[in-house]
């Protein structure tokens, strides 16, 4: 499962592969990147939203090659891919979600 996460300043895709003998998910890769606002101001949801529409497809890109270091075609192992609906800052959620629905 690949899924995307980024209601406030932080974005990150996260890979998880389900072990069914123990019922448990183990975290695969998690790369992040993080918005920070120029000094004395706080982090605005279109600025935001622009960081993470700038560097989602290399943080997909990370993730997979993390996750799976020896496939060239990696995404055809994921079984699902999801994001965060909410709470949080509407345009950086809605890049994300845009993102995900792209990749589906």
């Amino acid at each position: 499962v690949l899924g995307i996460e980024g209601s406030a300043n932080k974005v990150g895709v996260g890979v998880l592969q389900f072990d069914p003998t123990c019922g448990r998910y183990s975290i695969l890769s998690n790369p992040r990147k993080t918005y920070v606002a120029p000094a004395g101001h706080g982090f605005l949801p279109k600025e935001t939203a622009w960081h993470h529409q700038a560097h989602i497809v290399a943080l997909v890109r990370t993730a997979l090659k993390q996750a799976f270091p020896d496939d060239d075609k990696a995404e055809r192992l994921l079984s699902g891919i999801c994001y965060t609906k909410g709470p949080g800052m509407g345009a950086p959620l809605q890049s994300c979600a845009v993102a995900a629905r792209t990749l589906s």
